[in-house]
């Protein structure tokens, strides 16, 4: 294992710095340097580590989304308002409708399977949309608008939204049916996330202030280590919890981390954001390369013209949800043209959830796979280029504007 992590760490940063000197994002050198290494090129990545690898994908989104939290402003994420949680569900909707009506025609499956299909591509990626609007918030470009805001937010659900459509439509592929309690329990999952974490996040800000009027005083470092074990048991709650009532986890770690930024002087907060940037150089690298690592290269090429077809088509789709969202708001057409843009990109919940059909028998199986993999190859490169490339041209830095319902 310790081989395969020297491996992950010096190819991914080698390979990502390589990519940062031509002008492309860092991530693509980690995607390529995962694909290369990984089980189906060179096979370079110890059993144990790939057995482990969700875990470790899951701890390295932890981080980011600790610095998430850290940095959000709380009181532009309201202001945002609808358009935030429209951007949970509506552009992954649409998407999923694309597959749904269209996969039939152009793949050749049954309304089901284009519909197991959809739920599988749906989902923005968080590993590349999160670090990416964290950092539009610190340079405080776009956040006026609140648009690094929105996204941020957006992104953070709409895995929990597709997740659940893609367990009901799987169950109803298998010849079971749609359980409506599915669909009321995404609700119920984003509301208790979002209250454990922040009771959790209040108790921790009270045991640490507890702690310094009586004389002892916590480090930042030490801090650090209690956020991300506390945040690591907000995980395994969800997992306690499966069967009985829906908590998301992610937004639990989110919201902790929002109310010790509430509760904290903006020097503790500034400092411990820094310390989690410094861990997620690491935690990068580690998600990165272990999300290319577990793209089979072969699916990709055995999807073929009518499934690049395909993943355009619903990608029409899903601007067409994103530009919905925006209806109603102050943006202008370059503001919810970077929207759009920064919807586009897929990896984790595809590299998680997109060998599932396979591995239960379905007769899509293996084009759910291979579609995953080509789109993950095609958009996580082109939303990461897109949201680098166009922030700049496309956000303002002044904090003036307002989103207006």
């Amino acid at each position: 294992m310790l081989t395969s992590l020297a491996l992950a760490f010096l190819l991914g940063l080698a390979a990502a710095a390589l990519c940062s000197r031509i002008g492309l994002p860092r991530i693509i050198g980690m995607l390529l340097t995962g694909i290369l290494i990984g089980p189906y090129v060179l096979n370079w990545l110890d059993d144990s580590i790939l057995s482990i690898s969700s875990d470790l994908r899951q701890m390295a989104l932890i981080i980011i989304l600790i610095k998430a939290g850290l940095s959000l402003d709380l009181s532009d994420l309201k202001r945002v308002g609808r358009p935030a949680v429209m951007m949970a569900c509506v552009p992954a909707s649409c998407e999923i409708l694309a597959f749904f009506l269209l996969a039939p025609h152009i793949l050749g499956i049954n309304r089901i399977e284009a519909a197991v299909m959809g739920a599988v591509l749906g989902a923005v990626s968080p590993a590349v949309v999160v670090p990416r609007m964290v950092q539009l918030m610190e340079e405080k470009r776009g956040t006026g608008q609140g648009i690094p805001q929105m996204i941020l937010a957006g992104a953070s659900c709409d895995d929990i939204y597709v997740i659940v459509l893609f367990s009901t439509f799987v169950g109803m592929a298998q010849g079971g049916s749609a359980n409506m309690m599915d669909f009321v329990n995404i609700p119920i999952s984003i509301v208790l996330g979002v209250v454990l974490g922040a009771a959790v996040g209040l108790l921790l800000h009270l045991f640490l202030e507890t702690a310094y009027r009586h004389g002892c005083y916590v480090r930042n470092s030490t801090k650090v280590i209690l956020i991300l074990g506390l945040s690591f048991l907000l995980m395994a709650v969800e997992t306690w919890l499966k069967g009985i009532v829906s908590v998301s986890g992610l937004l639990a770690v989110m919201s902790m981390a929002c109310v010790l930024k509430i509760k904290s002087s903006e020097k503790v907060t500034k400092r411990l954001s820094a310390k989690f940037g410094k861990l997620w150089i690491a935690a990068e690298a580690i998600l990165f390369v272990l999300v290319g690592a577990a793209v089979d290269i072969r699916c990709a090429v055995q999807a073929g013209a009518a499934a690049v077809l395909m993943i355009a088509l619903a990608l029409v789709f899903r601007a067409v949800g994103v530009s919905l969202c925006m209806l109603g708001t102050g943006l202008n057409r370059k503001e919810r043209l970077f929207c759009v843009i920064a919807y586009l990109p897929k990896a984790t919940v595809q590299a998680a959830i997109g060998s599932v059909p396979l591995s239960m028998g379905l007769p899509c199986g293996q084009l759910v796979l291979s579609v995953a993999v080509l789109a993950i190859l095609i958009t996580a490169p082109l939303g990461a280029i897109g949201i680098d490339r166009t922030a700049g041209r496309l956000l303002m830095q002044e904090n003036s504007f307002d989103i207006a319902e």
